[in-house]
């Protein structure tokens, strides 16, 4: 099982469907939208709290399983 992180939405563009989580102890993390475990249409909003793991992507670090934990 993977450990679990917890951040808040810095900033997503739903348009092109990705962005940035800033983690509270560590460096942003990228999120694209097919990593975000809601029904419906896939977004983040800034300044959204999530819960999410890290997984090593081909540029680096990237969110994965992204859940919405409060607004």
């Amino acid at each position: 099982m993977s450990e679990k992180f917890t951040g808040t939405v810095k900033w997503f563009n739903a348009q092109k469907g990705y962005g940035f989580i800033a983690r509270e102890d560590g460096p942003d993390v990228f999120v694209h939208y097919s990593a975000i475990t809601s029904g419906g249409y896939r977004e983040l909003v800034e300044n959204e709290q999530v819960e999410f793991e890290i997984v090593e992507g081909p540029k680096g670090l990237q969110a994965a399983n992204v859940i919405r934990t409060g607004s």
